[in-house]
């Protein structure tokens, strides 16, 4: 089994307080592998950790095979661990064809050059017209990226970190304020997204953890409570109990099945 993305002891302290204690998760190449837990449980800590967002008190972090404990934020999403937000941000002023288009234009190593002409920027239309379908988008092509419905916004900023062709996907609750529709259609993105790349998700929608996800990590006071595919992890009482809550234990079988739309 090839893992791409590996931890060992991860931990970071906060003046006294563990936000993330002792995690080692070994995340499979090719696979959608979600982590999941009740709010506080470490997971965002966890992400600016894997992305150098910040530094780890112990343990170590491994990408390709490589240690990656303290190399830089920007050389690791260089290398190819990339967070959705990292470099998604949207231009609420250019249309959703000039975001894609400059995305691409990054991606190729060159900077972001407003002045540059349109007989230049043309060489990335194909990909950002393939891009855009991908997404959904296309009939928005035209549209000013700040007009957009919120769920289309969504597709538009996982469309532009696709553009940088990460080999790691690291996306920080995707489905979150979506409505029914949107949320159908942006995991339809991800699992293409998945297809030749590997898909770290932090995501509360049991639903959606339960349609997309190879494997789950389940994280409690920043510490990894259980693993395994969702069968697994949603019979665990432990997880029932800490994600959960009590009260919650007779309604196993209602999260198994996948019909929980959302837990804050």
């Amino acid at each position: 089994m090839s893992f791409i993305l590996e931890t060992q002891g991860l931990s970071r302290s906060f003046s006294g307080f563990h936000a993330v204690s002792n995690v080692s998760l070994a995340v499979q190449e090719g696979s959608i592998h979600a982590l999941i837990g009740p709010n506080g449980a470490g997971k965002t800590t966890c992400f600016n950790l894997l992305t150098r967002f910040i530094d780890a008190t112990a343990g170590r972090i491994r990408f390709q095979g490589q240690d990656i404990t303290r190399t830089p934020a920007d050389a690791v999403a260089r290398q190819g661990l990339v967070r959705s937000f990292q470099i998604s941000a949207v231009f609420g002023q250019l249309t959703v064809f000039e975001n894609l288009r400059l995305a691409l234009q990054r991606r190729r190593g060159q900077s972001m050059d407003w002045w540059r002409s349109d007989r230049t920027l043309a060489t990335f239309n194909e990909r950002a017209l393939e891009l855009l379908a991908e997404a959904g988008l296309s009939e928005w092509a035209d549209q000013l990226a700040g007009e957009l419905p919120y769920g289309r916004k969504r597709a538009l900023e996982l469309a532009t970190t696709l553009a940088l062709e990460p080999r790691v996907l690291l996306l920080d609750e995707p489905m979150a304020g979506m409505g029914a529709e949107d949320i159908a259609h942006a995991a339809a993105m991800i699992r293409r997204a998945a297809r030749g790349r590997t898909v770290l998700m932090v995501e509360h929608n049991l639903s959606v953890v339960a349609d997309l996800c190879d494997r789950i990590t389940v994280l409690a006071r920043g510490e990894v409570l259980a693993e395994g595919d969702y069968a697994t992890v949603s019979k665990d009482e432990r997880v029932v109990e800490a994600y959960l809550g009590h009260g919650h234990a007779g309604q196993r079988k209602h999260h198994t099945s996948g019909a929980e739309a959302s837990h804050g």
